[in-house]
């Protein structure tokens, strides 16, 4: 049985079904119960990086697993060492070859940079550039104590340059919106994004 259920808003209501939908198929003898999620809920939880704060990916791992479930099939992990929080198999699929089949179109052009919207993103962002030829840069960004993204520059050449933000996750927007004005008032000539999962939530 392949369960197909993205944890998006609302994420826990989703979350319960999943586990109720689970649970069923468990007790009505099903042979091998595979849980596909696209998005995986709470997945940027996955360190406990001040006191007193839940490691929510893992609990929605141990969920998963006490439901029944004996695969997980997802896609664009934030960190891909969440696959270390489940003691079944999980099945981790990229998008990118789908961005850079559609990206590929203007690959041709001697222009191109692959932007990475903060550290975290570099690996993802190198990854496209090598397969479009492109060019490297990476937005310095660092998160203020409410949450708020603040951008601070931009390392590499990006004047007179089509930008591409190469993101996986884009819940509020408040990250792309500050790289997009970044790259504008560096000089960059035109900027696009592709990102994986679309939250949205907010003013998003």
């Amino acid at each position: 049985v392949f369960v197909i259920q993205p944890t998006c808003t609302p994420v826990d209501e989703h979350l319960v079904e999943l586990c109720v939908m689970i649970d069923a198929f468990r007790r009505s003898s099903a042979a091998r119960i595979t849980a596909v999620l696209p998005y995986y809920g709470y997945a940027r939880q996955d360190r406990k990086d001040k006191p007193r704060v839940p490691i929510s990916a893992k609990l929605v791992a141990n969920l998963l697993s006490a439901a029944g479930a004996t695969r997980v099939l997802t896609m664009d992990l934030h960190k891909a060492q969440i696959q270390g929080f489940f003691d079944i198999p999980v099945d981790h699929l990229f998008a990118a070859p789908v961005f850079i089949e559609h990206l590929s179109r203007d690959a041709d052009r001697d222009d191109l940079t692959i932007v990475s919207p903060d550290a975290g993103g570099v690996e993802r962002a190198r990854a496209y550039a090598k397969r479009l030829d492109a060019d490297l840069a990476i937005i310095d960004k660092r998160r203020s104590e409410d949450g708020h993204a603040e951008v601070l520059h931009v390392v590499g050449e990006v004047a007179g340059r089509v930008c591409i933000i190469a993101d996986d996750i884009v819940d509020t927007a408040g990250t792309l919106q500050q790289a997009s004005r970044a790259l504008r008032d560096s000089g960059a000539s035109r900027v696009m994004a592709c990102a994986v999962h679309g939250v949205l939530s907010g003013p998003a």
